[in-house]
């Protein structure tokens, strides 16, 4: 019993570190793509010119 108990737990955590890893690969993606539109919006307006 203390082994099956072990090996429950051990899975749940396991799929929670996985979900975890995906969820914060994910949220990189969708911070690398708003910065990128950041940067396109500061090209156009020329912010990122010197003077």
């Amino acid at each position: 019993m203390k082994r099956l108990v072990t090996l429950v737990l051990l899975a749940l955590f396991s799929m929670g570190t996985l979900s975890a890893c995906n969820t914060m690969k994910g949220a990189g993606k969708d911070v690398q793509k708003v910065g990128e539109k950041v940067e396109e919006a500061a090209d156009k307006t020329g912010g990122t010119s010197n003077p």
